[in-house]
């Protein structure tokens, strides 16, 4: 059963974001019109927020009704109350999730909930990280106008180094040394794949806003952008679950209610024109726009849909990997699909690489190796410690 269960997690993680790299891709480039043989962008990347995470919280509310505990009620299913504690006669459940027996039949009273960190924060670190998510998401879809999609993928690969330094400016936390290492290999990676390409190929296969001669820097600037952001999200994302007792599923749900009704409220308010985070023009709804490019450009349609769905349905093979399987399956799981995830766009939308952005492609998936191995190593040696604690508590 865990076997299979782990298959089914490891078809779903590739299958999905496969997808959803090739959807992506595909709404970054013009769309033809059927009133004339005209052919325009979709610039909409708060419209595409929007489907998005309204489609995740879904398929998050699903998931968790679909597991949930029937003696809770629906807040603590949703993570806004203490999950309740199963009583029993000879067993005292303890913070960690283990269980201790007691010789003489009785129980120990659990410790009350603590009450340091309510769930006022709780909804107040959610809305942070919605907030983040919201701003990020406009800087990485107008990237793709400046760089190719192989370039945004290691990019993202990159994203241990702004989780760091957010983990370091906002929550002041520290780091192992091997992260350092990593953190290197991966930039080093980035520098040779971004300068070792082909720019004559680059400049005659991309569209008009790429042959700028600054158009690259104009990317870069954005992913970093997005990068930086991200990284705002992952290590709040760490601090809620330091300080706070919710599942991956819970906070997947109320992170895109959240988004859900932020880039809702942004697209319906007739804002002004505003570069990259609102390009609509001035005074106009960006919900309206899109929906009239929609109509305009039906052939969106296929791509945004495919986009919105196997979005919210890899987030969920995500978090069923992190709740069977630990963060270093995952980390395997997902090196092998970011992998794949590039090579999937040269072959699909013939992105040509020169023999120096492999060798740079190379270095960034080392260095992502060299994490997962760690990874393994460290869990590897605390098995080898809870093995010798339990030896010792049977030789007692």
């Amino acid at each position: 059963m865990s076997f299979l269960r782990l298959a089914l997690c490891v078809a779903g993680v590739y299958s999905m974001f496969l997808l959803w790299a090739i959807a992506q891709e595909r709404l970054s480039v013009p769309f033809k019109s059927i009133d004339d043989d005209s052919s325009a962008k979709f610039h909409s990347a708060i419209f595409l927020g929007t489907c998005q995470s309204a489609l995740s919280s879904i398929s998050a509310l699903i998931y968790i009704l679909f597991r949930r505990n029937p003696s809770a009620t629906l807040a603590q299913n949703l993570g806004l109350e203490p999950a309740p504690i199963p009583a029993s006669n000879d067993i005292h459940i303890q913070a960690n999730g283990s269980a201790k027996h007691h010789a003489n039949g009785s129980a120990k009273h659990p410790d009350k909930p603590s009450t340091r960190y309510s769930y006022r924060a709780l909804l107040l670190r959610y809305l942070q990280c919605a907030l983040f998510i919201t701003a990020a998401a406009p800087f990485g879809f107008a990237a793709l106008s400046y760089i190719t999609y192989p370039t945004m993928v290691l990019g993202k690969s990159c994203k241990l180094v702004p989780v760091m330094i957010m983990n370091v400016l906002l929550y002041r936390r520290k780091f192992a040394p091997h992260k350092y290492l990593v953190v290197f290999m991966v930039t080093a990676g980035i520098t040779v794949f971004m300068y070792m390409g082909d720019e004559k190929k680059r400049k005659s296969s991309s569209g008009p806003e790429s042959t700028s001669p600054y158009a690259s820097i104009i990317g870069i600037v954005y992913l970093l952008i997005n990068l930086a952001l991200d990284g705002a999200v992952n290590s709040t994302q760490d601090e809620i679950f330091v300080r706070h007792k919710v599942t991956g599923q819970q906070m997947m749900f109320w992170i895109n209610v959240m988004c859900t009704s932020i880039t809702t409220v942004l697209s319906l308010l007739p804002l002004p024109h505003i570069p990259v985070i609102h390009p609509s023009a001035g005074g106009t709804s960006e919900m309206l726009e899109a929906l009239s490019f929609i109509h305009a450009h039906p052939s969106i349609i296929t791509p945004l849909v495919q986009f919105s769905i196997t979005g919210a349905l890899g987030q969920l093979f995500i978090f069923e990997t992190l709740q069977h399987f630990g963060s270093l399956t995952l980390v395997t799981i997902t090196l092998t699909r970011k992998l794949f995830t590039m090579l999937l766009s040269v072959v699909v939308y013939k992105h040509s690489l020169t023999s120096g952005q492999w060798i740079g492609a190379g270095i960034v998936f080392a260095g992502i190796s060299v994490e997962a191995f760690v990874k393994r190593k460290d869990v590897h040696a605390k098995r080898v410690i809870q093995e010798k604690e339990k030896a010792k508590l049977k030789a007692l």
